[in-house]
């Protein structure tokens, strides 16, 4: 990338756009690039990588304290970066920074993550892109994350990443900055979600059920994800979306899989 110029940053999330970790993002990065934000016009946490085929996308500037701050889409995050890029902005952006999401989207999460994945789509799209989000769903504090985010934007706007490759961050929430242990180059773990599912009846006697679930974290090295985050490290994980598991091809080849057609 060159280096003669501010970077034009696209910001998304999926907690929506009015979610207090976006506005955190904006506020952070706005002295080292031009800030345009497209994000969801309300929550769309876990909506993966979905996006909006068979209903229109309405969108509308949203304003923060009377003044613009972006335009909301009721869409999913990946929405946001397909118009964003191909719609809305005049131009591309250098770089797509999605979050800072409330809640660590570490393990297997990072396939139902939103944040994750309008990442993946600027990456998709040759636009470095970057993930980030907090480690808790409460009491959250934001700072070291705003902290940390613009040095990670500076290194990428220099060197940029490889392509098909996005960058996602996990930072422990923590109440000072001395807490933070450093920061690590880690995998992506296997910590996952289990589902926990109650049955209800609304008022019209009809059976309905409410998901929710409870984190799954295994004891891993620290070059996994979750655990890093578990002990104060901030995790940064290079992913990439060709998903083929190249090490058992030759044993998937040993099936008998051959086409055998006989005529009735």
């Amino acid at each position: 990338m060159k280096q003669n110029k501010k970077p034009h940053i696209l910001l998304i999330n999926d907690d929506g756009i009015a979610a207090p970790g976006l506005l955190i993002l904006k506020e952070s990065l706005e002295n080292i690039g031009n800030i345009s934000i497209v994000a969801p016009d309300k929550e769309k946490s876990a909506a993966g990588h979905g996006i909006t085929l068979n209903d229109p996308l309405p969108v509308f500037d949203y304003y923060y304290k009377d003044k613009f701050f972006g335009v909301a889409v009721k869409g999913t995050p990946a929405d946001c970066v397909k118009l964003a890029v191909s719609a809305i902005l005049k131009n591309p952006p250098d770089i797509i920074v999605s979050g800072i999401n409330l809640g660590s989207n570490t393990g297997y999460n990072v396939l139902y993550s939103g944040t994750v994945s309008g990442a993946a789509e600027g990456t998709i799209m040759g636009i470095p892109s970057i993930a980030i989000s907090l480690g808790t769903y409460t009491e959250p504090n934001y700072k070291p994350a705003g902290h940390f985010i613009k040095q990670v934007v500076k290194e990428v706007f220099s060197k940029g990443l490889p392509k098909g490759t996005l960058l996602n961050i996990n930072v422990p929430n923590v109440k000072t900055h001395s807490e933070i242990n450093g920061v690590k180059i880690t995998e992506q773990g296997n910590t996952r979600w289990k589902e926990v599912l109650y049955k209800r009846t609304d008022p019209k006697n009809r059976t309905y059920y409410w998901m929710t679930g409870e984190k799954l974290i295994f004891n891993e090295s620290f070059l996994k994800d979750e655990s890093a985050v578990k002990e104060n490290y901030i995790s940064v994980t290079p992913i990439q979306f060709n998903l083929t598991d190249y090490d058992n091809i030759d044993t998937i080849k040993k099936f008998d899989l051959s086409y055998k057609h006989i005529e009735n």
